[in-house]
């Protein structure tokens, strides 16, 4: 597993990581195979509306903005096209989402990392924590206020807040915020106790919702501190507008090696949640099997992974949360086995598909497989700042500045100068798209023996190794020559897909 890390607010000497994502990014299981390209498309045409449906949509209508032509026949040669306004989904705006990120757990399973730390201080990455992985998360994705709430060996978790996201350190959220929310005692029987749990957490700090900084709050998100994984938040809000749900929680594709280690959703054919399964066994567990075509898996990926699992990441309508805080389950105290679960009988809740790379950090096994699979095979080499390293393999070799390396290159006795600037994950989607080639190396590319110069471009499969021994030639048109049989590629130079030097 890699994950692709760019450097955001400096921290004394590390750097806090800007976790990007993207279309083309994979899904990989504990056991560290090989990533697959990740699928993002889901189901978002609706049904074509026939017989008296049609009537009933031509009234009261006059707000809806688009218009389908819709066929309703009304005696068998007889037909008409009639003209029927259909509502447009408002865009998800980032300034009316809230992300709580739930930092207090104890994190008993990582003993004897979390002997003086919270879980989400855990160093991961070098020079990263835990936590930086749903508020990179929550930057890339625009979302700029932040709550984060802690409770046990919250000291370091706590400085490191400071030192990395702190306005003294240059980073500037605008009129958002990111406020640490520490367990408290407050006066009366009720405030007398520390979280007894995730909802319970949230509840106790309810009355900051009514802020008036946070009037414009419809949605508020709720994120766990200590998961691995990189998430458009945004397209996560889009789709729980879309559904008109009033809960909507993230979810992965399981298979059956997996799946019953799991708490196990059952949708029906619009995505709708049903009702949970924690860790199902034999029959149970065959119940437990849904269509995942409907969250956006094709046909044979649906028939490989036919269950679904909550990641425990959920976004609510802020009235609904706090209807089910303050009244609907006033003693309640945890999101994923009491409130939710329950929930379903009463709200619209959905199932939103996450069809990328996800690890939950529960274990010492699981830290550091995790851990270890971030890296790329490093060998004598110098790699320098704000590199985008996927799986890759580096020789004796030097890596410039902002140079990305995608999964499969391999460098041996090479020279990157680097880049001058990144180019984003959506421009790279782009380019990739229309077939034209990325700064920096594509998948499976093979080098040895050369310099590259800056914002170079190289494109997958290709290969570089001079096997014939050429010592002198002049390729300017190619983008390159040969100097002592040393390959040269030129500076701003485009080496396309497949090549052979």
């Amino acid at each position: 597993m890699e994950m692709a890390m760019t450097m955001t607010p400096r921290m004394g000497s590390q750097v806090c990581p800007k976790v990007e994502f993207g279309n083309d990014r994979c899904c990989m299981g504990t056991s560290g195979q090989s990533r697959r390209a990740a699928s993002r498309v889901f189901h978002s045409l609706q049904k074509g509306v026939l017989g008296s449906t049609v009537e009933k949509l031509l009234l009261g209508r006059k707000e809806r903005k688009r218009t389908v032509a819709v066929k309703c026949s009304v005696i068998a040669d007889v037909a008409k096209e009639i003209a029927v306004e259909m509502p447009e989904k408002p865009s998800a705006d980032p300034k009316t989402v809230l992300a709580i990120i739930l930092g207090g757990g104890a994190g008993t399973r990582l003993f004897p990392l979390t002997g003086r730390r919270a879980k989400p201080a855990v160093p991961i990455g070098g020079a990263y924590r835990l936590i930086d992985v749903p508020m990179s998360n929550c930057i890339n994705s625009g979302i700029n206020k932040i709550f984060i709430l802690t409770q046990f060996n919250s000291q370091s978790l706590n400085r490191h807040i400071s030192k990395a996201y702190g306005f003294g350190n240059g980073v500037n959220f605008g009129d958002g915020f990111v406020e640490v929310l520490a367990a408290t005692q407050t006066p009366g029987e009720d405030g007398m106790s520390w979280f007894q749990g995730t909802a319970d957490a949230v509840r106790q700090f309810m009355w900051l919702f009514e802020d008036p900084r946070n009037r414009h709050i419809e949605h508020v998100i709720i994120l766990s501190g200590d998961h691995l994984y990189r998430m458009d938040y945004m397209d996560f809000v889009q789709k729980h507008i879309n559904k008109e749900a009033d809960i909507t929680i993230s979810c992965v594709s399981m298979d059956d090696s997996r799946a019953s280690d799991f708490g196990l959703m059952k949708i029906d054919d619009r995505g709708r949640v049903l009702y949970f399964s924690e860790k199902p066994k034999g029959s149970d567990l065959k119940a437990m099997k849904v269509d995942t075509t409907v969250l956006g898996l094709s046909p044979n990926e649906a028939v490989k992974k036919p269950y679904i699992a909550s990641m425990g990441v959920y976004v609510f309508k802020l009235d609904i949360l706090l209807k089910l805080l303050r009244f609907r389950y006033p003693t309640a105290n945890d999101f994923g086995s009491e409130i939710i679960p329950a929930s379903t009988k009463e709200c619209n809740v959905q199932a939103y598909l996450f069809n990328d790379y996800w690890e939950d950090i529960g274990t010492i096994k699981s830290f550091f497989d995790a851990n270890l699979a971030l890296g790329a095979q490093i060998l004598d080499s110098i790699v320098s700042h704000g590199c985008f390293l996927q799986k890759c393999n580096i020789e004796h070799s030097i890596v410039g500045i902002r140079s990305r390396l995608e999964s499969g290159v391999e460098l041996k006795d090479t020279m990157m100068i680097g880049a001058d600037y990144y180019e984003t994950e959506a421009e790279i989607a782009a380019l990739l798209a229309e077939g034209k080639v990325p700064i920096g190396i594509g998948k499976n590319t093979k080098i040895r023996n050369c310099i590259i110069d800056k914002n170079a471009r190289i494109g997958k499969n290709v290969m570089i190794s001079n096997t014939d021994n050429v010592q002198e030639a002049d390729r300017p048109s190619q983008g390159f020559y040969i100097r002592s049989g040393i390959t040269v590629v030129l500076k701003n130079s485009i080496i396309h897909n497949d090549t052979l030097i």
